[in-house]
């Protein structure tokens, strides 16, 4: 097949590629960018079929291509079918995982199938099992530590354990550099692979609950970088153009995530991601004679007078699926003149966007999401601001307090509003552990149950006052 026609298609499919990110980067038109992403995938796949010469070789060939895929599209279909939302992020972390492992078996396959390999295609495909086994264990370590199995959602650390990383990391390079220079010596690439498998997992452990938006976004620039690579390895111009595309944005996101959560790049990048900086206050000390708990009558009596709220979702709506409640509740609240916007913490829930994905779902208005930049202003002119299942997103020890853990980490202000409403089961602490002495405050009042049988109670009892 003429190789000018084949980049031809790669071009379409990376303009495609470019155009589907934009797409992405607003709900009015995520559909729309979601096909077109998809059209060129399509595209990609088939231009590289042809490129290869597939087309014409036989039954058996023809066989195995259609097997791929329908497993691949079986799998695909039932992932997009059956993950709940509140499952995405494990679900991100898998296809990280998954994206890995494909540029690391690649270049392998490559290296062992091909003799007179180019030093650009020996570096790159270094690079590739380097950084896609990596990508491929931290992702894993990441799925498990997010779906609960074998691994504790605490962080992991034992002593000795950045210098461990350290010396697995340079004899890692330096087993790549023998990638470089032996290449017709497997045994160099299956040792490459193995102990960068180890440093994914040993990077990762050390990844608590409330830092995993952080990894995820980290993890998604690693597979993009990998695939890069990879491309570089086939000489795939579409590959190289996705893979930086991904990681990139990647890589923007990650950075974006840091300055959310007040967290340094450069632990992010080694795995010393844990922080055990600050000291813990006991809760009974925070707690003990000053929580106000409260009724759904009690809060729809607040409603009265007010004109202005703002609902602040966290990872318990996500958990308890009340998105479409909370629609609900805003547009009652609407219909009594009130004023009713969303405020989006950059890492409420556990992965970038979370928070955007589930009101999305629930045809929440985009324009009446705002994020924490934006209306931390405006919470002083707040009559009633609602916390629906969140708690170090509106800690207000990390503004105030220069010994707590989160301190410095950036917060919406919601203790600044006239009343605040959360809605919790109970009193126990966010990801990072300590208490929120928002719970306990003078404008505070704790509304202790499942998030969408609360918000059902609220929706209630507020047509019952009216």
């Amino acid at each position: 097949m003429n190789s000018v026609f084949i980049n031809f298609i790669y071009l379409i499919a990376s303009v495609l590629f470019i155009l589907g990110i934009r797409g992405l980067t607003h709900p009015r038109t995520a559909v729309k960018g979601n096909l077109l992403g998809a059209g060129g995938m399509l595209l990609a796949v088939i231009a590289t079929l042809l490129d290869q010469q597939i087309f014409g070789v036989g039954l058996n060939t023809y066989a195995v291509i259609l097997g791929g895929l329908i497993l691949g599209a079986a799998i695909g279909a039932t992932l997009a079918l059956k993950i709940e939302m509140t499952a995405m992020p494990e679900m991100v972390a898998l296809l990280n995982s998954f994206g890995g492992a494909a540029s690391a078996l690649v270049a392998g396959a490559v290296l062992v199938s091909l003799t007179n390999l180019s030093t650009q295609t020996t570096v790159a495909t270094a690079f590739s099992g380097l950084i896609g086994s990596v990508t491929f264990w931290g992702s894993l370590v990441a799925f498990a530590k997010l779906r609960g199995i074998l691994l504790p959602d605490d962080p992991v650390v034992f002593t000795g354990q950045q210098l461990l990383n350290g010396a697995l990391g340079l004899a890692a390079v330096a087993l790549g550099a023998m990638v470089v220079t032996e290449p017709g010596t497997i045994g160099f690439y299956v040792g490459l692979v193995c102990l960068s498998s180890v440093l994914g997992v040993l990077l990762t452990i050390p990844i608590g609950g409330a830092d995993m938006p952080v990894a995820i976004a980290l993890l998604n620039s690693y597979s993009g970088l990998a695939a890069a690579s990879t491309g570089f390895v086939l000489s795939n111009n579409v590959l190289i153009i996705t893979g930086s595309l991904v990681g990139a944005s990647g890589l923007i996101l990650t950075l974006i995530m840091c300055k959310a959560m007040n967290r340094s790049l450069v632990n992010v990048l080694v795995g010393a991601i844990a922080d055990t900086r600050g000291t813990k206050t006991d809760a009974d000390a925070v707690y003990a004679g000053r929580v106000k708990s409260t009724s759904a009558e009690e809060v729809a009596m607040l409603f009265d007078g007010a004109r202005r709220v703002v609902i602040v979702p966290g990872y318990g709506l996500a958990v308890s699926q009340a998105q479409h409640q909370v629609r609900d509740l805003a547009g009652l609240l609407e219909t009594r003149g009130i004023e009713v916007e969303y405020a989006i913490h950059p890492v409420a829930g556990r992965m970038p966007g979370h928070m955007n994905v589930l009101l999305a779902e629930a045809d929440v208005d985009y324009d009446k999401l705002k994020e924490m930049d934006v209306i931390n202003s405006s919470f002083e002119q707040t009559d009633v601001s609602i916390v629906i299942g969140a708690n170090d997103i509106v800690n207000p020890d990390a503004r105030t307090n220069p010994s707590s853990p989160i301190a410095g980490m950036p917060i919406l202000n919601v203790d600044q509003s006239r009343t605040v409403v959360i809605i919790k089961r109970s009193l126990s602490p966010g990801f990072a552990g300590i208490p929120n002495p928002l719970f306990a405050a003078d404008n505070a009042l704790m509304f202790f149950g499942d998030g969408k049988q609360a918000v059902l109670d609220l929706v209630a009892a507020i047509k019952e006052t009216a």
